[in-house]
């Protein structure tokens, strides 16, 4: 834990301190599903996290951040790859993040997981802090100050050199996109927008260059992952 504790400016708040914006509402809606979450990420998210996983470059001995760690299967596919380094998970949600810090101390033992609940927009870290940085599946919920936020703060904390891997939901398929308008219009706070045709120009406004990309398809939901630095 001393490792964990000289790289955080502050202690992570477990919950409150959240602006009411569209962060607000997004954390209490996976508060509420962080029970049931696990089934959307596998029928959904597995194929697009496995690619990111071999895009980032991350192996052993490494300090890694994940932002949204959701349901945790990504966090647990990087404790698998840095057993031996430092991995640090954060969300939105005071649960999903509760449920990932539980799973890892119990599937993982005597390796450097910690992960708790942050806003992703004021990250408690110093800068230079990490060689990688992972982030799947956030953006879409927040809006354009946001994203500007956080993707500053993703910039802020990579060292040098360092390699941003982000999975965004993809925007290729005009039936899904059709259909993931009408989903967002009803529910914001869950299932948020499609921003993939955008996410470069954010990249670049935050002074991050895009080296690889690619499209993952899983049944009917596209993803892409991007890599920065």
């Amino acid at each position: 834990m001393s490792d964990w504790n000289s790289t955080l400016v502050t202690e992570l708040p477990r919950s409150g301190g959240l602006q009411r914006t569209l962060v607000g509402s997004t954390r209490r809606v996976y508060d509420a599903v962080a029970a049931i979450y696990p089934a959307s990420t596998f029928f959904f998210h597995s194929r697009a996290h496995k690619a990111a996983l071999e895009m980032s470059g991350i192996r052993d001995g490494m300090k890694v951040l994940e932002i949204a760690t959701g349901s945790g299967e990504m966090f647990r596919r990087l404790l698998e790859v840095n057993p031996s380094g430092q991995t640090f998970g954060l969300d939105l949600s005071p649960n999903m993040a509760a449920k990932t810090q539980a799973r890892a101390r119990q599937e993982f033992h005597g390796v450097g997981a910690h992960c708790g609940a942050v806003d992703v927009r004021n990250l408690p870290f110093r800068a230079a802090s990490f060689d990688a940085v992972m982030c799947c599946f956030l953006i879409e919920l927040l809006c354009d100050q946001d994203i500007a936020a956080t993707l500053r703060e993703v910039r802020r904390v990579l060292r040098p050199g360092a390699k941003f891997t982000l999975v965004v939901i993809g925007q290729n398929r005009t039936g899904f996109n059709r259909a993931y308008r009408i989903a967002g219009g009803l529910a914001p706070a869950f299932w948020g927008r499609q921003v993939e045709k955008d996410t470069e120009q954010y990249l670049r406004a935050a002074g991050l260059s895009v080296t690889d990309s690619r499209y993952v398809q899983q049944g009917f939901y596209p993803s892409r992952v991007l890599v920065a630095g």
